[in-house]
């Protein structure tokens, strides 16, 4: 097990290291100046020429990029901001603050959107897919199945702001959506979120449903399923005891890949519902051209998404004895 996770943090390593060139390569790519943003209208040449060299742009890609690594790694003291400690991304272009304070103040809106709608629907989808399983070809499992289409079809940008019009600002069953500090005022912080739970859910509960119910119905038709079926074991016994825990290796799959980008920002939920979470900073770095924020966002959201799938590989072995880590 050590060595299987020594072997994929390493190669999570290659990947960030790879990502973050392509990121610094599609940033000069731009058609924009940061300095030319950041100096106004009023700008004139020595102006510009001062500020690109404040920024570091006067140098060329490569020692930008090896600054880039050198800070983040061991930090600098020679930003005229003052000293950036390790893990640096640097100074952001518009806002003069520190990336990884940034990133940190912005962290608990994120983490508490992602984690209240991957409960939501986790609850909703396989509570649902199992039904569907347990009740096939019934009533209630071609319900289940047609829902989870039609609502698979559909899109945060559409439900989002119908479930703005309607439960709050129609029939007001709901608060505006908000993020408040949970150690503050746990009531404000879990109203506040409710409604992007419940409407983050919808979106991906249909998945869940889908796959837990075909899942299921494939494991059911397994040799050891039926092999204890025919011992005399009852339905639900061999239904949750054998067949429930052979159906998660996919979902646990999806659910890994799904809880990483959520952590890494999610994007359209955020600005639907105005939560000052990742995603919308991520949005934000590109409108303003600001390199060292967008960089700190891309590593970030990418490591959350490949740690979670390497505890989702490590978490076979426990799910299933069959799957041995090699």
């Amino acid at each position: 097990m050590l060595r299987f996770l020594v072997r994929r943090s390493l190669g999570a390593l290659v990947i960030l290291f790879l990502l973050s060139i392509v990121t610094f390569l599609l940033f000069f790519g731009m058609p924009r100046d940061p300095a030319l943003l950041m100096c106004g209208k009023t700008c004139t040449p020595a102006n510009l020429e001062n500020l690109h060299h404040v920024l570091g742009l006067d140098k060329s890609i490569p020692e930008q990029y090896g600054i880039f690594l050198h800070n983040l790694v061991l930090g600098s003291n020679d930003f005229a901001q003052g000293p950036c400690p390790a893990p640096c991304f640097g100074y952001s272009y518009h806002t003069n603050e520190q990336v990884w304070g940034t990133l940190v103040d912005r962290l608990p809106t994120t983490l508490s959107l992602t984690l209240g709608g991957a409960v939501c629907f986790l609850i909703i989808g396989l509570g649902t897919g199992l039904m569907a399983a347990w009740k096939r070809g019934t009533l209630i499992d071609k319900t289940f199945t047609a829902g989870a289409m039609v609502i698979s079809s559909m899109q945060i940008y559409f439900l989002g702001p119908l479930a703005l019009a309607i439960l709050v600002y129609q029939t007001h069953l709901f608060d505006k959506p908000a993020y408040n500090e949970l150690t503050e005022d746990p009531a404000a912080w879990f109203a506040g979120l409710i409604l992007p739970w419940v409407v983050l859910s919808t979106i991906f509960a249909s998945q869940y449903t889908r796959m837990a119910r075909s899942s299921m119905i494939e494991q059911l038709q397994e040799e050891h399923v039926r092999t204890a079926r025919a011992k005399g074991m009852s339905r639900r016994y061999v239904f949750f005891r054998y067949a429930w825990r052979g159906s998660l290796i996919p979902i646990v799959t999806i659910f890994g890949i799904d809880l990483g980008s959520l952590l890494g920002g999610a994007i359209i939920t955020e600005y639907t519902f105005g939560l000052p979470g990742l995603g919308r900073l991520a949005v934000e770095a590109v409108s303003f051209s600001d390199l060292p924020l967008l960089l700190g966002v891309m590593l970030f959201s990418a490591t959350m998404i490949l740690l979670c799938n390497i505890v989702v590989d490590a978490a076979y072995a426990f799910i299933d004895p069959r799957v041995r880590l090699a």
